[in-house]
């Protein structure tokens, strides 16, 4: 009996580290299956091209720990999905008028170590010009598959409409607003702004139409918030939401002003990384977990993201503790900077895939035993 008390109360600790109380939700076991009954692959920072060969020198040469976490990358997005991802990060810079980030450090300092010149990181003048940006970090890793993030959406668009009936594909798209990394100064971000965001929610519908998108008002329905509908049950089947996209805001304060003239989400694109039980909680990231709290969420009726690996730690180990915990969490998606479509990088070639390379599997924490995906 004490043993379960101490069980119970490391559970109820785990949980209040995602802000979230241990209630259960039972599935139906004839129900159609439902968006957030499903699993999928994602890739972390999936624009992620590299470093150039003469910055990274420099990197290897002066800060190796730094290097190591970086020392990844992602093919274009349509092989991406191709190989069965289902999920796509993208880091955004504003840059409403164009040319804030148009000359970054890296090349220079390229030039004063006397270096060969790194490939131009932007030949066709992209930087010049107004529209969000995508990249890293500003100045040193900067290098995308696509570019700006228009261009991204549509990448992801026509390979969606080449594949109709794919399982959803979800788009998390971080706001950036650091103007420093590591106590060195960068070149300064643009505020995300309610206006801002307006600008980003227009930008996606300058490429998909509104009935391509899984959007919070969908989910929403009748119910008064979010959340409350979320904890209600009310996704929307995965057969109406095959062949759709559901754009997922990251980090958690972007939230704060892209609410701003829209209570829990009304009228708005992008579902928040909510604090589980606000007005606008649909979707939470729980990248490291605890298992056990990502369990008492997707019961709960919440979408999660978690991460399987960073910073290449887990992957130069071949450590697949977390990578084995997070899928067996029920986290929707986890991401991983390994898919198994992608090669391997280092001995052991630890990569990330679901049972038979699926693109997607019945959620082992909220549907029956005997689901299928159909």
């Amino acid at each position: 009996m004490f043993t379960n008390g101490l069980k119970v109360l490391a559970l109820a600790i785990s949980l209040a580290m995602c802000g979230v109380a241990a209630v259960g939700q039972k599935t139906a076991g004839n129900a159609p299956l439902k968006l957030n009954q499903i699993q999928v692959i994602g890739t972390h920072n999936s624009y992620h091209a590299g470093i150039a060969p003469s910055e990274a020198t420099l990197w290897q040469a002066k800060r190796p720990d730094i290097y190591q976490t970086l020392d990844y990358r992602h093919p274009a997005l349509a092989e991406q999905f191709d190989g069965g991802v289902r999920q796509i990060e993208l880091d955004i810079y504003a840059d409403a008028a164009g040319g804030r980030f148009a000359h970054p450090a890296g090349p220079q300092i390229v030039a004063q170590a006397q270096l060969p010149p790194d490939p131009a990181f932007d030949p066709n003048g992209v930087f010049a010009r107004p529209g969000f940006k995508v990249m890293h970090v500003q100045d040193f890793d900067y290098r995308s598959v696509c570019q700006p993030f228009k261009a991204c959406l549509e990448e992801v668009r026509r390979w969606s409409q080449a594949h109709p009936e794919h399982t959803p594909i979800f788009i998390l798209v971080e706001a950036k607003r650091d103007s420093e990394e590591g106590g060195v100064q960068l070149t300064p971000v643009e505020p995300f702004t309610p206006a801002a965001y307006d600008a980003l929610d227009a930008e996606i519908l300058s490429v998909f139409k509104r009935d391509e998108l899984v959007v919070p008002d969908d989910v929403r329905g009748n119910y008064a918030t979010l959340n409350q509908a979320v904890l209600a049950g009310n996704w929307p089947t995965l057969a109406s939401a095959r062949g759709k996209i559901v754009f997922l805001l990251e980090p958690r304060w972007s939230g704060k002003d892209y609410l701003v003239g829209h209570p829990s989400l009304r009228g708005r694109l992008l579902f928040t990384n909510a604090e589980p039980g606000q007005p606008d909680a649909a979707y939470t990231e729980c990248n490291e977990g605890p298992a056990e709290t990502i369990t008492a969420l997707v019961r709960q009726g919440y979408l999660v993201r978690a991460r399987s690996d960073a910073d290449t730690a887990e992957a130069r180990a071949n450590d697949t503790r977390r990578r084995d915990a997070m899928l067996q969490s029920g986290a929707q998606i986890v991401s991983t900077d390994y898919p198994a479509s992608e090669p391997a990088r280092w001995e052991g070639h630890y990569t990330v895939t679901l049972p038979g390379n699926a693109d997607a599997r019945c959620n082992p924490v909220n549907t029956p035993v005997d689901c299928q995906i159909k």
